[in-house]
């Protein structure tokens, strides 16, 4: 219990916490049927009524960035082979395995509650609205780099990066407000439970790193 304590637990729990909302709150959905909740309807009205171009165009970018081919391979892939340059092997190894569980985790919600995505949707998406693929993208990559790189700096710009994200979705009426917040409990949660998973290696990793001796050019003499 010792081992499980720290640091796994400190990961395992919240993200197991996170993942059980994310089931509860697909459930109640379900329960409830077609009709979507009322902070729904009413923010989904809210943006029908909110038409700004420069909006519009940073939500379409943000569909492409953070989904499909770019946002499901390019970013997991990407991000995996930069950390290999950076010698994170485990990190690169942790990075592709939360993105994959996320996204597996993603569409068995979509699959299983079949939630019917708002009738103003402005872009193509695949079956199922509930929860946000794109959302819990955004969320594995925030707590991937925060668990990384635990950095306050790193946590506020993965904060404000799920943020923009899950209003681009509304926005584009892509999903309803409360298929954003359960993506982002998925993603946020699965990305905790593979890192509780790699706690071990990858605290060694970094231990191993903080060890390497700086390399200083010698100075030449004048």
């Amino acid at each position: 219990m010792e081992a499980l304590n720290r640091p796994t637990a400190r990961l395992l729990v919240p993200g197991i916490v996170l993942v059980a909302l994310a089931c509860a709150l697909g459930a109640w959905i379900l329960q409830r049927g077609p009709e979507p909740f009322v902070l729904d309807h009413w923010w989904n009205q809210a943006l029908v009524g909110w038409q700004v171009e420069a909006v519009a165009v940073f939500s379409l970018a943000m569909n492409w960035l953070g989904g499909g081919v770019f946002g499901v391979f390019v970013v997991p892939i990407g991000g995996a082979l930069a950390l290999l340059i950076m010698r994170r092997y485990m990190g690169a190894l942790y990075f592709v395995a939360a993105s994959i569980f996320s996204a597996a985790a993603v569409q068995v919600l979509k699959h299983l509650f079949g939630r019917a995505r708002p009738e103003e949707i402005l872009v193509i998406s695949d079956y199922g609205s509930f929860p946000s693929g794109h959302a819990a993208n955004a969320a594995t990559l925030a707590v991937v780099a925060a668990v990384l790189f635990p950095r306050l700096s790193v946590v506020i710009v993965g904060a404000v990066w799920v943020v923009l994200m899950a209003f681009s979705r509304t926005y584009l009426h892509a999903h309803w407000l409360s298929d954003t917040v359960g993506g982002a409990m998925i993603g946020a949660g699965m990305a905790l439970l593979l890192a509780s998973a790699f706690a071990v290696p990858l605290r060694a990793e970094a231990t191993r790193r903080s060890r390497i001796p700086l390399r200083v050019a010698p100075v030449a003499a004048e």
